[in-house]
């Protein structure tokens, strides 16, 4: 099938990929050329592993190109994908901008039966809403051409985004016609019976992908409902952690105990420093705000949020425990990154601990594997340095707030003896503090 993706980013490349190498015709638009240069190179733009190879091994069957002519993407292409950003407002509502503007020129653009599918993440009733605006802007030359809307959200985890969208736990597909409802089967189908060259010898293939097929409104609420339990699910684990802090429990025996309940199960029930990136964020706060918006009462939801900010200053009440006065001290951190395996910083609790670090007079020096420049909204005064050795060296306290594997394996004897005082905060509790006091440091965890 003849398939238009609209916008690069993490959705739109990785759901660009995909369906070029399940055997679709795909061309990935996006207004930035540069960002579209660089993808023509054969080069990913972002940090995503496994994905540069498949850009430049699509590139080469001619499976799949890019371009910044969106007018001539969507007439030539039958299936259009939007994956376009929708970036929280200050009272959490999401910013519908480019998704109202790519509406427009969609409108404006259609020569024939089209499929719009959204898989940007859009408040509830965006279906509708993006049906209004095509109509309102389609030419008078075009007012008898069909079009369809499908909401078909995205489930795809930054740093193992490549897997998820080749090997999903469902396949969600919302619209009020069966027309567009059997073409996106057709083009899944690959996909659904796991049949398509990359799945064959790969360890994840599954038998088959579950496709839920419902409503648009519900499919909407999918995505956001999902979100917003695995988010609760970390909060509350880490109030857990707080209260074990409090009780002389360890949370690591307790998030094990509770782990084994089938009905729980351990995934999400990392005790830690706290949710950031692009999605739990704002994903939250959205539905929370819909919630509002519409009258019913989104408790939890705060909660939840509340406990997460928490849980980031908690980082710096322990940094005061250690330290007394932070004023004057040398604090390496290690992270930036919201999580491992990508160099995404949105909504990083790297950034509010450096900065309120910086805000109470410390020298703060971070590293991270991947970051390499600190972030727009990370204070400058940070000092990035190209490895955990130089991060440490002098250091007062060492933080770890992401949980990168390579952190795992550094050489804390040599880490100790560059330290000025060998104190370690471990925000994500990945070394294990018997050893750690064993080589001599005063090791905090959360929770344990």
């Amino acid at each position: 099938m003849k398939v238009c993706v609209i916008g690069t980013g993490y959705v739109g490349l990785v759901t660009g990929i995909c369906l070029a190498e399940i055997g679709h015709d795909v061309v990935c638009v996006d207004k930035d050329k540069d960002k579209i240069d660089t993808l023509l190179a054969g080069r990913c733009p972002i940090f995503e592993e496994g994905l540069e190879e498949l850009i430049s091994g699509n590139i080469e069957r001619k499976t799949i190109a890019f371009t910044t002519d969106l007018a001539g993407a969507i007439k030539s292409q039958e299936i259009i994908f939007i994956c376009v950003g929708t970036p929280p407002l200050p009272n959490g509502k999401p910013d519908l901008t480019a998704l109202d503007a790519v509406s427009k020129l969609i409108g404006q653009s259609i020569n024939g039966y089209k499929i719009i599918v959204n898989k940007s993440t859009v408040p509830i009733g965006t279906a509708k809403r993006l049906k209004k605006i095509i109509k309102e802007n389609l030419r008078d030359d075009n007012n008898s051409h069909e079009f369809d809307i499908v909401s078909n959200p995205e489930f795809l985890k930054e740093g193992e985004a490549v897997n998820d969208a080749f090997f999903p736990e469902r396949i969600v597909v919302g619209s009020e016609s069966s027309r567009a409802i059997e073409l996106m089967k057709n083009l899944y189908k690959p996909l659904i019976e796991q049949n398509f060259a990359y799945a064959k010898n790969n360890k994840n293939k599954k038998d088959k992908i579950p496709v839920i097929i419902t409503d648009s409104t519900s499919s909407e609420l999918i995505k956001y409902a999902s979100n917003s339990f695995l988010a609760t699910k970390i909060s509350f684990i880490n109030e857990i952690a707080n209260i074990c802090e409090r009780v002389g429990a360890n949370i690591l025996d307790v998030t094990h105990g509770m782990g084994l309940d089938s009905r729980i199960g351990s995934k999400f029930m990392k005790a830690g420093i706290g949710w950031g990136g692009s999605c739990f964020p704002k994903d939250v706060r959205a539905l929370a705000f819909t919630a509002e918006e519409y009258g019913a009462e989104a408790n939890i939801l705060t909660s939840a949020i509340q406990v997460n900010n928490y849980q980031r200053y908690k980082i710096v009440q322990k940094a005061m425990d250690v330290l007394g006065i932070i004023e004057d001290k040398t604090i390496a951190v290690l992270g930036i990154a919201f999580k491992p395996n990508t160099d995404d910083t949105r909504e990083a609790p790297s950034i509010t601990v450096i900065n309120k670090f910086l805000e109470l007079g410390a020298d703060v020096r971070a590293y991270d594997p991947v970051v390499k420049s600190c972030p727009p909204e990370m204070d400058s005064k940070v000092t990035i340095t190209p490895d955990a050795y130089r991060a440490a060296e002098g250091a007062d306290l060492l933080v770890i707030v992401t949980e990168w594997k390579e952190f795992l394996h550094i050489d804390y004897t040599k880490i100790k003896e560059l330290m000025k005082s060998p104190c370690i905060i471990d925000g994500r509790n990945i070394l294990d503090k018997k050893t750690m006091a064993g080589l001599g440091f005063n090791y905090r965890g959360i929770g344990v």
